[in-house]
């Protein structure tokens, strides 16, 4: 018997028998509930980040609500998910004198995370919609804010779906680092099935593989989403 065939006995036996397969499950769950629940916070934040820094600087409000919304996306975007994950869980949780799990407070950073990043992504994909759009539905005697939630935002979102979709695989990985604040994620599930006896090697191709899978179904996913929505326009 080959070194490789050891490696995946021993593999085998700390997965199946020794019960690794449900640090695995557990782990993947955590996984795409961060990621998923991440998304969806962040794509609320972005929004409305991306709106107020679309509006029309012509008063103080705007000027200072573009300010904060500024001074929120370069605190996100300048510094590592990890910093963020430990500040919150470390600094400001006992701070505040919260307690939350550490997979609650990973989907609360990573949507705070993504939240800067899709702002930029939503702002381009406003800015992409033809001002067109904005003087017809001003013009059919709709708010400002009316407007943009039904007419804009909506078509913005068609264009920038593939950069979503990236930034959703973004955080599929990224949730590899959420072990340091105590959450089980696929790594920390194949880094204990590894921990029995010492092999690494073969825990690790398979996580590998499983993170390729999954990106390979988003992927898919949002092709799809792209040709049904291609349909529908061409439908009209």
């Amino acid at each position: 018997m080959g070194n490789f065939d050891i490696k995946v006995e021993a593999f085998l036996e700390s997965f199946l028998d020794g019960g690794g397969y449900r640090s695995v499950l557990t782990g993947l769950q955590n996984t795409m509930i961060i990621a998923v629940c991440g998304l969806l916070i962040g794509i609320v934040i972005g929004t409305l980040i991306a709106t107020v820094r679309v509006l029309p600087k012509y008063k103080t409000l705007p000027k200072v609500l573009n300010g904060i919304c500024s001074f929120y996306v370069a605190l996100f975007r300048g510094t590592p998910v990890v910093v963020q994950l430990l500040v919150f869980y470390y600094v400001m949780l006992p701070l505040m004198g919260l307690k939350l799990s550490s997979v609650a407070v990973s989907v609360v950073v990573f949507g705070m995370n993504s939240g800067a990043y899709i702002s930029e992504i939503m702002r381009s994909g406003i800015q992409s919609v033809d001002i067109g759009q904005m003087e017809g539905g001003r013009s059919l005697g709709l708010s400002y804010s009316t407007t943009m939630m039904r007419i804009v935002i909506p078509q913005a979102v068609k264009n920038i779906l593939p950069t979503l979709g990236n930034e959703f695989i973004a955080l599929i990985k990224e949730t590899s680092v959420v072990s340091f604040v105590g959450a089980t994620d696929l790594y920390v599930a194949f880094n204990y099935i590894g921990t029995n006896n010492y092999e690494f090697m073969v825990p690790y191709l398979v996580m590998a593989l499983i993170y390729i899978a999954i990106v390979l179904i988003i992927s898919l996913l949002i092709k799809i989403m792209e040709r049904s929505l291609r349909k529908s326009d061409r439908s009209r």
